[in-house]
C-alpha cells in the first residue's frame, strides 16, 4: 500500500514537473521578443515584462513539489549526515510531520481561499495591460497543494525505510 501510494504520487509529480519545465520556452520567447522590440526597434511592449513575471512565477510555484521529490531544496544537513540511515529517516519523518505538513497544509488552504476570492471577483492586474490574474492565483494554490502532496510522499518514504529490515547503516 505504501509503495503504491509513493509510486503514484511520484509518477504524477514527475509528469507534472516535466510539463511545468516546458514553461521555460514561452518565457524565453517573450523575453527575446521584448528585448528585440525594446533595443532594436525602440518600441517596448506594455505586456512583455509582466507576462515574463507571470510565466516565471507559475514555473517556480508549480515546480516546488517536483523539486522536493528530487531533494533539490536548500537545507542544512550537517548534523543529519552524521547519523545512521535509520535515524536520518526518523528525523526526516518527525520534522516533516511536525513542521512541513502543518505549514504547507495551512498555506494550501490559505492560497486556495485566496485563489477562490480572486476567481469570484474575476480579478485583473492593475497595470495598463490589465490581464486577468485569477488563473495565476489558482496555479499558485495548485503549486502549494502539489508540494503538500509530495511532502506526504516523503513521509511515506521515511515510513517505508523505517519499517525495512537491516542494520540501518549506509
Amino acid at each position: 500500500m505504501i509503495h503504491k501510494s509513493i509510486q503514484t504520487i511520484d509518477t504524477i509529480q514527475d509528469w507534472f514537473g516535466f510539463f511545468v519545465s516546458m514553461l521555460i520556452f514561452p518565457m524565453v520567447l517573450v523575453v527575446l521578443y521584448e528585448v528585440m522590440m525594446r533595443y532594436i526597434f525602440g518600441k517596448p511592449t506594455s505586456w512583455g515584462f509582466e507576462l515574463t513575471t507571470f510565466i516565471y512565477g507559475v514555473h517556480y510555484m508549480l515546480g516546488l513539489g517536483y523539486t522536493l521529490m528530487y531533494n533539490g531544496h536548500v537545507k542544512v544537513d550537517v548534523f543529519l549526515n552524521m547519523l545512521p540511515k535509520k535515524k536520518k529517516h526518523m528525523v526526516s519523518f518527525l520534522t516533516t510531520l511536525v513542521f512541513f505538513i502543518p505549514v504547507f497544509f495551512l498555506l494550501s488552504i490559505g492560497t486556495l481561499q485566496f485563489a477562490w476570492t480572486s476567481i469570484i471577483q474575476t480579478e485583473h492586474s492593475w497595470t495598463s495591460w490589465g490581464p486577468p490574474i485569477y488563473p495565476l492565483k489558482a496555479l499558485m494554490a495548485l503549486g502549494f497543494v502539489m508540494l503538500l502532496i509530495q511532502g506526504i510522499s516523503s513521509i511515506l518514504k521515511d515510513v517505508r525505510e523505517l519499517r525495512s529490515k537491516g542494520p540501518g547503516k549506509e
